[in-house]
């Protein structure tokens, strides 16, 4: 007798009671995909598997009848890992450097001397890793002489100091400010007395000659 079947039929499956002694023997469990010795279940040419005259959607095997299945949960794929974020460079507070002007220049010149390059020359050193924002040069004079001419004189040593960062120690000339306060700002006071340039008083006032360097930048750090 022919089974009817919804997908692919296999015709001409038939189980034979077999007798013996007498008895029947319980028949087999019957098989709902064909095997026609290729593999462990025959299939058409369009690849698809034959089903006995016995196939229920309870006996469906995925390989045959996927749709019949569950779609498999999708696992959560592990988000992708975030780069941590490069540390901010640390910004330095503005820094200000007293140079004297006597370790720098001859009394009443603004040409550097060797020692006062030596001076910028530490001064550089003690500010490596520093990328430069700013850089200001300011200088001063005593109150001996007149005060115009101590403004000039104290611009030109603020000028000088540029230079040398400049030309000998590479830093861009646009990064460098320079002003000249004249006697503005003094350090000594009155504790100095007197008018004449005597060696006292000029000593006395060594303090107030001085160029003053202030750098603001921000220094690297280690990654």
């Amino acid at each position: 007798m022919k089974n009817i079947v919804a997908k692919k039929l296999l015709l001409g499956a038939v189980v034979l009671p077999v007798l013996f002694s007498g008895t029947a023997m319980a028949q087999e469990q019957p098989e709902a995909y064909a095997s026609d010795g290729r593999g462990p279940v025959a299939r058409d040419s369009s690849g698809d598997c034959w089903r006995t005259g016995y196939w229920t959607p309870a006996m469906a095997i995925y390989e045959c009848d996927p749709d019949l299945f569950p779609a498999p949960e999708k696992k959560a794929e592990a988000p992708a890992p975030v780069a941590p974020a490069p540390a901010p460079a640390a910004v330095t507070e503005p820094e200000k450097i007293s140079l004297s002007a006597d370790e720098l220049f001859d009394f009443d010149k603004a040409v550097l001397k060797p020692g006062g390059k030596q001076a910028l020359d530490d001064l550089v050193s003690k500010l490596g890793g520093i990328k430069y924002d700013t850089i200001v040069a300011i200088g001063y004079a005593d109150r001996i002489g007149a005060d115009d001419y101590n403004k000039k004189l104290s611009l030109r040593r603020a000028e000088a100091v540029k230079a040398y960062l400049v030309k000998e120690k590479g830093i861009p000339a646009d990064k460098i400010f320079t002003d000249g306060k004249g006697e503005a700002n003094s350090v000594t006071g009155d504790t100095c007395k007197g008018t004449k340039a005597t060696k006292a008083l000029i000593q006395c006032l060594q303090p107030d000659r001085r160029v003053e360097v202030e750098v603001a930048g921000t220094r690297a750090t280690a990654q």
